[in-house]
């Protein structure tokens, strides 16, 4: 009888597909896995969902006016667009803002990123299907909108900064300091609970622990920003490059391992580090105005703005024409974090695939703004919009 040969073995890839909606994320946007025996070999973000075009809405308004318009782009990190188009028009037009009205812009900030942090923390444990910890991290933050919302008036999208400073409104009296202080006392209280709960849980650590791993070398490669970045080692934040920042002492935060546990601790502990520096403006806020209206519009080229944000670095900038706007970029963190987590996901089980995406805390509506337009007539991409915005 003769011998039955051996079957090739062949190796089947699958296609899996998730989104646009999962309920693990706040945003719509599709995902196809490629993987091979539930082992995810490659993976393809695709976002859009969101796109409305603001870049292009921005065009030809009135700077006050667009500056307003940016605060739309995006509801969790809405004063950092604000802040920075305003800054825009400040570094441009050489307005001095007063020392007062920057501190104020600082707390906010910070408050803001302690929102966004607190915010991560909750999406992500919701990822990891633990609803406990999930919840404990939405209440905690609820401390934090609440005291946003007390100074914008508030609790998304405060309206803050304006060109010279920061609105009426958001002036501190004293009793609004106190309630500032008792609710960083509170937050810190809660957030050092939470994290001890948190990683003393075996199984949420077997979880995190080697997933979604981005060696430091690709991490530069990919141009990952931010708390994402610095979860691979790189000791890079650029608050220590914005002079709103010179007089305040905080350490930069750095995890070694470059998976889903280094994001994660990487957001707690960059809390601490926020609300020093919110302890620091207060007990150091100058006296004197809010606001300076003494600049004069002029024409100007183009003008760049860099700050950090809880995401990583936002960049905005455009020039200046008969007190419009021509030329608006905006170019978000989440923009290269989010094309990394195609590479975060490889070689990770199917069931991590969304958990290695959300690691980097992506904000899929901040970077849905820009559009390619393809010229079907002379079958070729149409860089005319494209040129626009680029010179």
């Amino acid at each position: 009888m003769e011998e039955k040969k051996a079957k090739k073995q062949e190796i089947i890839e699958t296609e899996i597909q998730m989104g646009t909606v999962h309920p693990a994320a706040l945003e719509p946007y599709r995902v196809r896995f490629f993987v091979e025996d539930e082992i995810i070999k490659d993976a393809e973000i695709t976002i859009g969902v969101n796109h409305r075009g603001i870049e292009r809405i921005m065009e030809g308004l009135p700077v006050e006016k667009a500056n307003m318009l940016t605060e739309k782009i995006c509801g969790i990190c809405s004063n950092a667009h604000t802040w920075n188009s305003v800054r825009t028009a400040e570094i441009g037009l050489g307005v001095e803002v007063p020392d007062r009205a920057v501190y104020i812009r600082v707390i906010v900030e910070e408050l803001e990123r302690l929102q966004s942090h607190l915010l991560y923390l909750g999406h992500g444990c919701e990822t990891l299907a633990h609803e406990t910890f999930s919840m404990r991290a939405f209440y905690i933050r609820e401390t934090i909108m609440d005291l946003l919302g007390m100074i914008g008036g508030n609790r998304v999208q405060y309206g803050c900064s304006i060109i010279g400073g920061v609105r009426p409104r958001c002036e501190l009296d004293d009793n609004r300091i106190r309630k500032i202080l008792d609710g960083m006392g509170l937050v810190e209280k809660n957030v050092a609970e939470f994290a001890d709960r948190f990683v003393h849980d075996s199984i949420v650590l077997s979880r995190i622990t080697g997933t979604g791993y981005i060696p430091q070398e690709q991490a530069l490669k990919l141009a990952i920003t931010g708390p994402t970045l610095r979860a691979t080692g790189v000791k890079r934040d650029l608050r220590t490059d914005m002079y709103e920042y010179d007089n305040f002492d905080f350490d930069i935060i750095t995890q070694d391992t470059g998976d889903v546990k280094a994001q994660l601790l990487m957001r707690v502990f960059e809390i601490f580090e926020s609300i020093k520096i919110v302890r620091q403006a207060i007990r150091d806020l100058p006296e004197g105005k809010i606001t300076d209206r003494s600049w004069e519009m002029i024409d100007t080229g183009l003008i760049e703005s860099y700050i950090e944000i809880p995401r990583g670095t936002l960049y905005h900038s455009y020039a200046i024409e008969d007190g419009r706007v021509r030329h608006s970029i905006v170019r978000t963190p989440s923009m290269t974090n989010i094309g990394a987590m195609q590479y975060a996901c490889i070689d990770n089980h199917i069931t991590d695939g969304q958990l290695c995406i959300v690691q980097c805390d992506p904000c899929f509506t901040c970077s849905d703004r820009a559009i390619e337009v393809y010229d079907t007539k002379n079958n070729k991409l149409d860089k005319s919009i494209l040129q626009s915005n680029i010179h």
